[in-house]
């Protein structure tokens, strides 16, 4: 039997306590749609775009931040290179249970949506509909690497450090959760494109046309080895965070396949039920 869920609080997900915000209807009352942040995100970096998917979609949206990062329990560090894997097949069923999740989508951002292109790609979740993937990584690239690299130059200089303090209780654990696996040697063989081939759910990818972490390999990689329909919109002038760099695009094509997908389940209806306002 789960909680009820409030409008923001912590789920205790043994050992660990994540933060969450739940937007609109709770999952027994409309399909939910579960937001995973990108890899030094959490729920207030978001900032209104889940309230904006919920008033246009008329779904609940639930953002939580993973171990490590907003004000979230601090992650176990070092951290290995499967951690996408170990969140996206041990964390994320047992939250999905803990909030009584029972239809809807998983939305995530880039080290996210690798994360729930693990988990739909690895475990059978008939409550899955379908799945919107914005700057996925499927594969490593070397730009994205030297990317991660200056990043990190730029944390040990202190103001990508003193900027990200705003979003994270402990910045340095965040920091180091993302960056160290990712500069890892051993990290250079990642790959999860055989995951792709397993996904039963259609699939919206939503990529950058200049993001400075992936090339549009990644949206050809879901093209050619997934079975189920992928649509891929390639947002012109914009990088790694099309949500927060055209908001209004990002917005109107992500809502667009998740009323589609609604609809075919029979859910438009939920719309007028969201209570929620647009912004």
């Amino acid at each position: 039997m789960t909680t009820p869920l409030a409008d923001t609080g912590f789920l205790e997900l043994a050992p660990m306590r994540l933060e969450y915000r739940m937007i609109g209807p709770r999952p027994d009352a409309a399909p939910t749609i579960v937001m995973l942040h990108e890899g030094l995100g959490s729920v207030d970096m978001w900032g209104t775009f889940p309230q904006a998917i919920a008033a246009a979609t008329g779904a609940g949206v639930f953002v939580y931040s993973r171990a490590g990062y907003g004000r979230s329990s601090p992650a176990q560090l070092p951290r290995g290179v499967s951690f996408m894997h170990e969140e996206a097949c041990e964390v994320l069923p047992r939250l999905l249970d803990a909030i009584g999740f029972r239809r809807g989508l998983l939305l995530g951002h880039s080290d996210g949506a690798s994360i729930a292109a693990i988990y739909a790609g690895t475990i059978q979740d008939h409550r899955v509909r379908g799945l919107v993937l914005i700057a996925p990584h499927f594969f490593t690239e070397e730009m994205g690497i030297g990317e991660i690299r200056r990043a990190s130059e730029a944390f040990a200089a202190g103001p990508l450090r003193d900027k990200l303090k705003r979003w994270h209780a402990d910045v340095d654990g965040a920091f180091r959760s993302w960056s160290e696996p990712w500069l890892s040697p051993e990290f250079r063989k990642w790959d999860i494109t055989e995951a792709l081939s397993y996904i039963r759910v259609p699939i919206l990818i939503v990529q950058g046309e200049h993001d400075q972490y992936g090339t549009l390999r990644q949206v050809e990689a879901a093209q050619q080895e997934c079975f189920c329909p992928v649509e891929a919109a390639v947002l012109p002038g914009v990088r790694h965070a099309p949500h927060r760099e055209a908001p209004e695009l990002t917005l109107r094509t992500i809502t667009d396949f998740i009323d589609r997908l609604l609809r075919e389940h029979r859910e438009g209806e939920q719309r007028a039920d969201s209570g929620v306002e647009a912004l």
